[in-house]
C-alpha cells in the first residue's frame, strides 16, 4: 500500500497523510474530505500535473488544487517572510546625533497613525536620509525622544528625573502620538498647584506655626484665612499684609507687632486681643469687634492704624494710649470708655462715633470730623485746641 502527503495548493502546512487506492478520482475524493476543499487536480512538488494514479509513488508530497494553476509553496514562504521582516527587522535612528536602535514593529504597531509609523511602515517610502552608518537622520531632541521610544516599546510613560515633561509633550505632538500626548497633558496638569482658594484652617496654620522658629517671621502675606478660628494663638511678628482675615475668630490672640497692613478684617472678632505695636495701615476692619483690646505698649511702641477703615467697629474698653488713627474712618464706631490719651486722631472721621467715657487727654483731633459724635461722661474735658471742626 502506498501513502502520500497532501497539502492545499500553495501551502506547506497542515498536510494530511492518506493511503492511495483505487483510481485518481478516489484519491481526489479523499483529499476533498481531508483538506476540506473541492479537490480537482493534483500536482507534484515541481508543479507537474498528476493525471494518472500510476504516476504516484510511495511517500510522495502532492499539492491539491481546486482547479487553479500550481502555486509554489516556497514563494508563499518568501512572501510571508518578507511581510514578517517588514515589522521585525532592526533599524537605527539618529536623533539629534544620538543613535537609537529599535525594531520596525516598535515604531509602527503601538501608534499606527503616528508620523513614525508612516515613516517606517514601508521601506524607503519617505526617502528618509541616512548617515554614513545607515542610521535614519531625524533632527529632534534625543533626551525628549527617549521617553517616547520607551512608550512605543512597552506602553508605559516613564520620564527620568531632570527631563522637562513639556519637552516630551512637544515631541509627542510633533510625531503625532496622540495617546501619549494626552497622558503628558494630564501629567502636567496634575503637577501644577490646584487653583484652590479655600481658606486655611486652624489645623493647617498651627502646623505652620510649629514648624517655624520663634525668632523667625512667618510670612502669611496675601493668604486666605477667611472664617478661620485663630483664637488664643501666639501670632506675634507675623506678616499678614493684604491677607484675608474676614470673619476670623481672633479673640485673645497675641498679635503684638504683627503686620496687618491692607489686610481684610471685616466682620472679624478680636475681642481681648493683644495688639501692641500692631501695624494696620489702610486695613479694612469694617464691622469688626475689638472690645477690650490692648494697643498700649509700655516700651513706647505705638500701634499704627493710619488710614484704616473702622466703620462701625466696637472698640469699647480698649487701651489705645498713643495710638495713631490719623485719617482713619471711625464713622458710627463705638469707642466708649476707651483710653485714647495722646492718640493721633488728626483728620479722622469720627462722625456719629460714641466717645462717651473716653480719656482724650492730649489727644490730637485737629481737622477731625466730630459731627454727631458723643462726648458724654468724658474723664477729661476736651479742649477747643484739640478739635477745630
Amino acid at each position: 500500500m502506498r501513502r502520500v502527503t497532501l497539502f492545499v495548493n500553495g501551502t506547506s502546512k497542515n498536510g494530511k497523510v492518506v493511503a492511495v487506492y483505487g483510481t485518481l478520482s478516489d484519491l481526489l475524493s479523499v483529499a476533498s474530505n481531508k483538506l476540506g476543499i473541492k479537490a480537482a487536480s493534483l500536482y507534484n512538488g515541481k508543479g507537474g500535473l498528476i493525471d494518472d494514479i500510476a504516476l504516484i509513488r510511495d511517500d510522495d508530497v502532492l499539492y491539491v488544487s481546486e482547479g487553479e494553476p500550481f502555486i509554489d509553496p516556497q514563494n508563499e514562504a518568501k512572501v510571508a517572510s518578507s511581510q514578517h521582516g517588514a515589522h521585525t527587522d532592526w533599524l537605527t535612528l539618529n536623533i539629534g546625533g544620538r543613535p537609537f536602535t529599535t525594531t520596525r514593529s516598535t515604531l509602527v504597531s503601538k501608534e499606527p497613525e503616528s508620523m513614525l509609523a508612516h515613516m517606517f511602515r514601508e521601506k524607503d517610502v519617505w526617502g528618509n536620509k541616512q548617515d554614513e552608518h545607515g542610521a535614519y537622520l531625524i533632527d529632534r531632541s534625543p533626551e525628549y525622544f527617549e521617553p517616547i521610544l520607551n512608550y512605543l516599546r512597552h506602553g508605559q510613560l516613564i520620564i527620568n528625573e531632570g527631563i522637562n515633561i513639556r519637552g516630551v509633550l512637544e515631541e509627542a505632538r510633533f510625531f503625532g502620538i496622540e495617546q501619549l500626548a494626552e497622558q503628558l497633558e494630564a501629567a502636567i496638569k496634575n503637577t501644577q498647584p490646584p487653583e484652590d482658594h479655600s481658606p486655611i484652617s486652624r489645623k493647617e496654620f498651627v502646623r505652620f506655626l510649629l514648624a517655624t522658629p520663634t525668632k523667625s517671621e512667618l510670612r502669611c502675606q496675601g493668604l486666605n484665612f477667611s472664617g478661620a478660628d485663630l483664637s488664643r494663638l501666639d501670632l506675634r511678628y507675623i506678616n499678614f499684609k493684604m491677607a484675608n482675615l474676614s470673619r476670623c475668630n481672633l479673640t485673645h490672640a497675641n498679635l503684638c507687632c504683627s503686620n496687618l497692613e491692607r489686610a481684610d478684617l471685616s466682620g472679624a472678632n478680636l475681642d481681648g486681643a493683644n495688639l501692641q505695636g500692631v501695624k494696620m495701615l489702610c486695613s479694612n476692619a469694617e464691622g469688626a469687634s475689638l472690645r477690650g483690646c490692648n494697643f498700649e505698649d509700655p516700651s513706647g511702641l505705638k500701634a499704627n492704624l493710619e488710614g484704616a477703615n473702622l466703620k462701625g467697629v466696637d472698640m469699647e474698653g480698649s487701651q489705645m494710649t498713643g495710638i495713631n488713627l490719623r485719617v482713619a474712618t471711625l464713622k458710627n464706631a463705638k469707642l466708649k470708655n476707651c483710653n485714647l490719651r495722646g492718640a493721633t486722631l488728626a483728620g479722622t472721621d469720627l462722625e456719629n462715633c460714641d466717645l462717651s467715657g473716653c480719656d482724650l487727654q492730649e489727644a490730637n483731633l485737629r481737622g477731625s470730623n466730630v459731627k454727631g459724635a458723643i462726648f458724654e461722661e468724658m474723664l477729661t474735658p476736651l479742649h477747643m485746641s484739640q478739635s477745630v471742626r
